[in-house]
């Protein structure tokens, strides 16, 4: 069996959309934008004097849009809880979400795919635990 490959009935072979290096640059591309976006963004306007936070009606969608957010984020720490398996490396990274959010998330996607080998398939980059 090839690692990376659907093996179809009648002995074809496809390539999976989850390829290491599609996974790099999606994850790349997310942190680099959402670093230089959320810096480009803290020079126009701090984030304390957005009034959306406060001022009806918008402060209903922002809740719900925040809540969306660190729903998402929980839900990718249940994958990142589950890989690591030392209570540091838990706590920093669960930190590291919860205030950074995807552009920590990025990050630790990047870093699990830097320490793929180059045979390794995706199951093992979703499946395998951390030292």
């Amino acid at each position: 069996m090839s690692a990376g490959c659907i093996h179809m009935p009648g002995g074809s072979v496809l390539p999976t959309a989850m390829h290491k290096r599609g996974l790099q640059l999606l994850f790349g591309f997310i942190l680099v934008s959402l670093t230089a976006w959320n810096l480009w963004v803290s020079t126009r306007q701090p984030v304390w004097q957005w009034g959306g936070l406060t001022t009806p009606p918008d402060n209903l969608w922002t809740i719900a849009t925040l809540v969306d957010a660190y729903y998402g984020f929980i839900t990718f720490y249940v994958w990142v809880l589950w890989k690591e398996r030392r209570a540091l490396p838990r706590a920093l990274w669960f930190v590291a979400i919860m205030l950074l959010g995807n552009i920590a998330m990025s990050a630790y996607v990047l870093r699990q795919l830097a320490r793929l080998g180059a045979a390794d398939s995706m199951s093992t980059l979703l499946s395998a635990r951390n030292p």
